[in-house]
């Protein structure tokens, strides 16, 4: 979509007689859960977009269902300005509106799906004036959001060109490929005012005791096969987690906004807080990556006795339980993505008693976690246990993710 296009959308912007009372009552919150899933399916199944850059469109539908849910029903601050709705408008249509524009305009190749999707939703609410008026609050929301990230970075011509060193990352067997969307740490977050805004110690030094003890546990804990000291069920636990953990979380959030009865407000303001969160853990965790380029546990196993460390010793054959991921380890993305879904959920409904339910497509079971810390402790081992990172790069990398949440929830989707 043009810029031209853009705002052609933004002047559906609703004037209506003031008088009028605006929202309407008893808004069916399912069609936020509904079309959520269809994002879902949109950026995952129908357009194979990369796990880490996913987030930030999670991240976008979400925003514009919010703006368009609070411009009608008040009680939380809009994320980007939204004009005066003054008349009766249909909350489903406008959030409906604004996940189907967003998703049109982000993923063209889904038109034909997402457009039956939008008919459908659409022929559940009543014809008639607040019906047209709700369409053109999630006109003008969507249109908001998408002239707000043109030219936010995404897709820029960014690689990581390092010269191969002990501690160095290069990529790793068995495809050797080059990082994976490497302009992520560039792009400008949504809430974060800069992908380097959280600070980060760095990784150990490779000579140091720290990476010794960390290298000697990864490579006893995470090594395929009989090589490995995990338990059965620790096998387990890190296959669960071997996952897509941004869908994983999305799934989560629904069930728990369903369970626990949350309105459409809440719903909306609960997925935009997890959306945005999950983006900016992601962008800072990417820029991280691309700034430190540290190597990964299957290149330093091997390579040891290049690090100068006398605690290492190499093993030339190791392998991790599961392939590396094409890119640096520090800090750890899924660690990133955990520690901002722990602490919206702890935000959401209190850190001891999240009482998620994950489910894993690789194991084809669920797992229940009543509190955040639970939850981070699992994640951070199950990595480790796959054999694809070193501690610090989970503890460090949780914390990145706790801190852009806690960021985000303190500074956006606040109330009136």
């Amino acid at each position: 979509m043009s810029a031209v296009v853009v705002a052609g959308l933004a002047t559906s912007a609703v004037a209506v007689p003031p008088s009028l009372a605006t929202g309407t009552k008893h808004a069916d919150p399912a069609v936020i859960t509904t079309w959520n899933a269809i994002a879902e399916r949109t950026v995952f199944a129908e357009n194979a977009t990369p796990i880490p850059s996913s987030g930030l469109y999670f991240g976008f539908v979400s925003i514009a269902v919010y703006d368009a849910v609070v411009a009608i029903e008040g009680r939380y601050r809009p994320y980007l300005k939204q004009p005066p709705v003054r008349a009766k408008a249909s909350t489903e249509a406008a959030a409906v509106t604004a996940a189907y524009r967003v998703l049109s305009y982000y993923f063209p190749a889904s038109a034909q799906k997402l457009a039956a999707d939008y008919a459908g939703s659409l022929s559940n609410i009543p014809d008639g004036s607040a019906k047209t008026r709700g369409q053109q609050v999630g006109d003008t929301a969507a249109a908001s959001l998408i002239e707000a990230r043109l030219n936010d970075g995404r897709g820029a011509a960014v690689t990581l060109d390092v010269t191969p060193a002990p501690g160095v990352w290069r990529p790793t067997p068995d495809a050797f490929a080059p990082m994976l969307v490497p302009w992520l740490g560039f792009v400008e977050p949504l809430a974060l005012k800069s992908p380097t805004q959280v600070r980060l110690p760095g990784p150990d030094p490779i000579t140091s005791k720290a990476y010794a003890r960390d290298f000697a546990e990864v490579k006893a804990m995470g090594a395929a096969g009989d090589d490995s000291d995990r338990t059965p069920a620790q096998t387990q636990t890190a296959l669960f987690w071997n996952a897509n953990a941004v869908a994983q979380y999305q799934a989560a959030l629904r069930d728990q906004v369903t369970k626990r009865g949350l309105d459409i407000v809440k719903s909306a303001r609960a997925f935009a807080l997890l959306g945005t969160s999950t983006a900016d853990a992601l962008v800072a965790c990417w820029r991280a990556k691309y700034d430190y380029a540290y190597w990964r546990p299957i290149t330093a196993i091997r390579l040891a006795d290049t690090d100068g460390n006398r605690a290492t010793k190499p093993d030339p054959t190791w392998t991790p339980l599961v392939a590396t991921p094409p890119y640096p380890d520090y800090v750890s993305g899924h660690a990133c993505a955990s520690g901002a879904t722990s602490e919206t959920f702890s935000r959401l409904f209190g850190a001891h008693s999240i009482n998620l339910t994950v489910s894993s497509t690789v194991t084809g079971t669920t797992r229940q976690f009543r509190t955040a810390a639970a939850l981070d402790a699992e994640t951070k081992n199950a990595r480790i246990w796959l054999g694809l990172h070193f501690r610090q790069a989970m503890d460090d990398g949780n914390k990145l993710g706790h801190q852009a949440a806690s960021w985000t929830a303190n500074h956006e989707f606040q109330r009136r």
